[in-house]
């Protein structure tokens, strides 16, 4: 069978190209003028090739940034991104099995408690959390940047949703092959879980990676920066021209990481929105 391709899918594909090509010039005007100096980007018309200047500007962003250098930046962001994604859905999974598969008082209750957190925003609860972190003494600490934060109540609800299609014939087999509560869940629900998990991370990760306000209020040191408040402190204000192809140079780096990881896990990613491994 042919396919006709008509007016409509050419406009379609003209649509999509120009969409595409909206989205991606910004990015493409941040690495030009990362490769520029600066009396080039503050210029008009800015240059719209790259220049010579990539190499210098990518080893000052690196190496100095904001007295702390854009590489440890970026090494406290994928900590605290990766710590978030996996503790998330590490909490989120084990909940969500307690609640499908194990009958305890409350139980609908704890649910719902969870579930009706979705109504209270970060910055409602940021008050008494940094109360709790700072008497805890985990200011300046991964711990601190992670832990407030692996609590998800979308992860065990959409896990939750999972796990109730699992049929009850896969149950019932695991218990006849006498396996405990704990080997079903890592023989059998992991494997199934694995495209949830992966599109999950995907979407976790690139939440953890764009905190900003959180790391702001629990870090006053340097070395605990992360790229996103880092990228926040390199904008010049005011009368300051500041260095804008250093920053640009940073904001570059700083977009590598999160789609790296769109781009490694896309198919599960895709398959995790879209079926499920049962």
């Amino acid at each position: 069978m042919v396919e006709k391709r008509g007016v409509g899918t050419v406009l379609t594909h003209v649509a999509l190209i120009l969409g595409i090509g909206l989205l991606c010039f910004p990015l493409y005007l941040t690495f030009v003028g990362s490769t520029h100096t600066s009396r080039d980007v503050l210029s008009v018309p800015m240059p719209l090739l790259p220049g010579d200047q990539m190499v210098r500007n990518y080893t000052v962003a690196l190496t100095s940034g904001v007295g702390v250098g854009v590489a440890k930046m970026l090494a406290n962001s994928m900590v605290m991104a990766l710590g978030i994604a996996v503790g998330k859905i590490a909490i989120s999974m084990l909940s969500a099995y307690a609640i499908v598969y194990f009958r305890f008082p409350f139980r609908m209750a704890a649910f719902w408690a969870i579930f009706m957190t979705l109504m209270l925003p970060v910055e409602v609860r940021i008050v008494p959390t940094f109360e709790v972190v700072a008497s805890l003494n985990m200011l300046n600490s991964y711990t601190g940047l992670i832990l407030p934060l692996i609590a998800s109540a979308t992860a065990t609800f959409l896990f939750r949703q999972f796990f109730l299609t699992v049929p009850d014939e896969l149950v019932e087999a695991a218990r006849v092959d006498g396996a405990g509560p704990m080997r079903f869940f890592k023989d059998i629900l992991l494997p199934l879980s694995r495209t949830n998990m992966a599109a999950l991370f995907v979407i976790l990760f690139i939440y953890g990676w764009n905190q900003y306000l959180w790391p702001l209020l629990i870090t006053t040191r340097g070395d605990m920066n992360t790229i996103v408040m880092g990228l926040g402190q390199m904008i010049p204000s005011a009368d300051d021209y500041g260095d804008w192809p250093v920053t640009m140079a940073a904001a570059t780096l700083a977009i590598v990481p999160p789609v790296a990881v769109v781009i490694f896990m896309q198919r599960l990613f895709i398959k995790g929105l879209v079926e499920s491994e049962k």
